[in-house]
């Protein structure tokens, strides 16, 4: 077993956390650009001469190409190396960054990103990967907590500094401030990452081998579609749209055929059969549901402020500021702890603080403040520092050395996926229940209910003092239309927070499918 002996006694030839910090450093500038074009859509439409409906292909775009690259980016990694593989993502992303600045025209700006998304796609998993190999099973847990503060911590401030740049300067500096910082992790990761003895054995073996073509062809087409029907979905009312209807199937039919294929291919571009372990196969579960609850609150909460309390931009996103500042705090005592303690334990337990502060969301008012959604956050947030860090743990236990890159593959596609799934189905949902909701309150406005009456005098009373009697009456009505509006979207919003509580109380079961884990000993088998 010379080779083996090999791959475990190679350090990197620098420390571990300088290695760490190179590699995060390009993954939270990618994380960050997938949220932070959201709130300079209006003004990349109007500088652009785009409707804002065309201009969120900006969007679409980058998650369509970010999700075809990242379930394919373990064996581009193996093929050509994952050093130079994510140097290649790196300066990609960079370089089209700086052109996504000099765009003049939306076509152009699309195709860029498009560029942009295949950059930032092999990100995140080498990362992970990198981060896997270069730190020994014991303190794995505190590398993974500098990489869940990069993914977790960059969606939340994204929105906030975008708004901020395209409010102070211009939208084209939420592109342009992406080179530097790209510069920068291309010089360090020259001189900081190695690839482990394993890694160039893969690149050998995997050459060796054919090209899977129809596995990339049926995993780019089906994850792709799939990315454009969770995007554009509400916008286009769902399979009411021939467009939508015709992209869903497409999706469904290219992602079968993707499974079974890969399945009994002897050298497939996705391992799916890691997933026979049942603690990645949980992890990948835990992953898309929490990431699915997570993006899904950090949409409804900034919405549920401008939409209803009339909060700017800026104030909105300083909601989730608060949240942010608590996990850049916990994360390193989790990454500790989780050298301790027995991984599914962790979970659990920020699964219990993460059904505390999502069912505390259903209290959502039109008279709460400022205070109460920054904490109802800032639980959330803390939660997910007990989460992260052990489930990314728990995905490697057991799995052989080699697969490294494949187990950060596809759990951060899941992530990926989690994260759409739950932005689509609560902006879906608030649609559907707003309406329930306002055809259920609409029941009681009627001539003859005393209170309604009772209201609708009271507001023609005071509009009368500025307006004639029929003036005044018409507003009146309008007012209490519009209360019962308001009213409806509140209660639509608790809904939404019910099913998430839900859906972690689900995931609190599944935690224990995993195996156990033994605290401090190796969590890769050789």
């Amino acid at each position: 077993m010379p080779d083996l002996d090999e791959s475990q006694g190679w350090h990197p030839g620098h420390s571990p956390w300088a290695v760490a910090f190179t590699v995060t450093l390009a993954t939270f500038m990618e994380v960050m650009d997938t949220s932070i074009a959201n709130v300079a859509l209006p003004h990349i439409a109007g500088g652009l001469s785009a409707g804002v409906d065309q201009a969120t292909w900006v969007l679409t775009s980058y998650l369509v190409s970010n999700a075809i690259i990242l379930p394919i980016s373990a064996w581009l990694s193996d093929r050509f190396g994952r050093k130079h593989f994510y140097m290649t993502c790196v300066f990609i992303f960079t370089a089209s960054s700086f052109l996504c600045g000099l765009a003049p025209n939306l076509g152009i700006l699309i195709l860029f990103r498009i560029l942009q998304g295949v950059g930032g796609g092999g990100l995140g998993p080498s990362e992970q990967a990198i981060l896997a190999d270069t730190f020994p099973a014991a303190k794995r847990g505190m590398a993974f907590a500098m990489y869940g503060m990069a993914v977790v911590l960059a969606p939340t401030i994204g929105p906030t500094m975008g708004g901020w740049i395209t409010d102070h300067y211009s939208w084209r500096w939420i592109f342009y401030i992406n080179v530097p910082i790209g510069i920068l992790s291309l010089s360090l990761t020259s001189f900081m990452v190695q690839d482990p003895p394993h890694m160039r054995r893969a690149k050998q073996e995997a050459r060796r081998y054919p090209v899977d073509f129809l596995g990339l062809v049926l995993v780019g087409t089906g994850l792709g579609a799939l990315q454009i029907v969770l995007d554009k979905g509400q916008r286009d009312d769902w399979f009411a749209s021939p467009f939508i209807t015709t992209v869903a199937i497409t999706s469904a039919c290219a992602i079968v055929a993707f499974v079974v294929w890969e399945w009994r291919h002897k050298h497939p571009i996705v391992r799916l059969h890691l997933l026979k372990n049942r603690s990645f196969a949980v992890s990948c579960m835990l992953m898309l549901v929490i990431f699915a609850v997570l993006f899904g609150a950090t949409v409804l909460i900034p919405e549920f402020a401008q939409e209803e309390l009339g909060y700017t931009a800026q104030k909105a996103g300083e909601l989730l500021s608060l949240g942010g500042l608590a996990l850049m705090a916990l994360m390193p005592v989790c990454g500790f702890l989780v050298s301790k303690i027995d991984a599914r334990y962790m979970i659990w337990f920020g699964l219990a603080v993460m059904v505390f502060a999502v069912s505390r969301m259903t209290n959502l008012y039109l008279g709460v403040d400022f205070k109460t959604m920054a904490l109802w956050r800032t639980y959330q947030a803390a939660a997910m520092a007990f989460i992260f860090v052990p489930i990314n743990v728990i995905a490697y236990t057991d799995m052989p050395r080699d697969a490294s890159n494949q187990i950060s593959s596809l759990i951060n596609l899941t992530r990926n996926i989690g994260g759409s799934i739950g932005i689509s189905f609560v902006t879906t949902l608030l649609a559907s229940r707003q309406q329930v909701h306002q055809t259920y309150l609409s029941r009681n406005l009627f001539e003859y209910n005393p209170q309604f009456r009772q209201t609708v005098t009271g507001l023609s009373n005071s509009f009368a003092v500025h307006s004639g009697p029929a003036q005044a009456m018409r507003q009146s009505y309008l007012q209490v239309f519009r209360n019962v509006q308001r009213q409806a979207s509140v209660l639509a919003y608790v809904d939404a927070f019910w099913i998430m509580t839900a859906c972690c109380l689900i995931a609190m079961i599944v935690v224990f499918f995993a195996k156990r884990t033994k605290p401090g000993s190796a969590a890769m088998a050789h």
